[in-house]
């Protein structure tokens, strides 16, 4: 794969500054509870926790768009929330980074998506879900197009779906032809509701068991892995293609028929969580910043083993995104 250098990333960065990206998907708050144990409850065979502390993050396509906020981009923010409390700390902590949050539909007749974590002796005990995963209504579906049309100058345009509903067939159609019609870039990272809904897009990210599901098969060979990329081309109409791999990296696959391996970058994997988040969120920050596909692969492999080397969802610093590519380019 290509072999990135230090300057060029530096170059690629310096040129993200300021691009208003869409974010588009399910957007949720994480709540954590944070305390000690050290004792069992009498009433039932569990740790009972003294609460020491309660913190709030955004999560979900929220995460992407504080990626982006980290590479220095201007994340715009489309999806759903409540009428509710929760719906107002999300709002409050998206616009003290940077967030900007009015493509944010709220639903008097659907909660916000709240994730609590309960985290005894800094490990997590139990995780409760708050949520409502039927898909939005016609207008909820209105009120973003309509948003995102009224912001017309976006340099990317990014789908993040977590299947909760917030991204409907519909609302795809219309946001790819709005796209098309403005030469904006589609990145999409998909589940498994409307796979096969983003034709034509700029890159479409599933991960390995995705595309297995997707595609009816399974992916136990490199030829498997090639033949499979290569569906999803055809199928989606796609420019490219890319696949990712978890420890073994990722597979590009290009509309002209080239294929490229990016290998793996993480040093040591503390935590997974939010890597794909890191993923999407570089490669559409580098594209939209003139990198090739190549070039914003590459990058976003290694934000991806930055943030891996932390535990918990953190977003992709520059600092260290750029100390990475220091360390393998030499």
């Amino acid at each position: 794969m290509l072999n990135l250098s230090v300057d060029r990333a530096k170059e690629i960065i310096q040129n993200i500054a300021n691009r208003r990206i869409a974010v588009i998907g399910d957007v949720m708050l994480d709540r954590y509870f944070w305390g000690s144990v050290s004792r069992i409850s009498p009433e039932a065979p569990v740790p009972v926790v003294d609460l020491e502390s309660e913190t709030y993050h955004l999560g979900g396509a929220a995460n992407v768009a504080a990626n982006l906020k980290s590479l220095g981009a201007r994340p715009y923010l489309f999806g759903v929330l409540g009428c509710d409390k929760f719906a107002d700390i999300f709002i409050n902590i998206s616009q003290k980074i940077g967030i900007e949050p009015s493509g944010l539909f709220q639903d008097k007749d659907r909660p916000t998506t709240l994730k609590t974590r309960i985290i005894g002796n800094n490990q997590q005990l139990l995780r409760l879900d708050l949520e409502n995963r039927s898909t939005i209504d016609k207008s909820a579906i209105n009120f973003i197009i309509k948003k995102l049309e009224e912001t017309d100058d976006f340099s990317a345009i990014i789908f993040e779906d977590y299947n909760k509903g917030a991204i409907t067939a519909e609302l795809i159609r219309s946001v790819i032809k709005f796209a098309k019609s403005k030469s904006i870039p589609v990145f999409v990272d998909p589940k498994f509701a409307n796979f096969f809904e983003y034709n034509g897009v700029t890159l479409f990210k599933p991960n390995k068991r995705e595309a297995e599901l997707a595609l009816n098969l399974e992916i136990k060979s490199d030829k498997a892995l090639n033949d499979a990329g290569n569906q999803l081309l055809r199928k989606l109409k796609a420019e490219n293609i890319l696949i990712t791999l978890g420890s073994e990296g990722m597979r590009l696959f290009k509309s002209n028929g080239e294929i490229k391996s990016v290998p793996t970058r993480a040093r040591k994997v503390a935590d997974v969580s939010g890597a794909g988040d890191t993923v999407i969120a570089t490669l559409a920050a580098a594209y939209s910043a003139g990198a090739t596909v190549e070039e914003a692969a590459t990058m976003a492999n290694f934000a991806a083993g930055v943030v891996c080397e932390e535990p918990g969802i953190v977003s992709i610093q520059t600092d260290k995104l750029i100390n990475a590519v220091n360390i393998f380019s030499k």
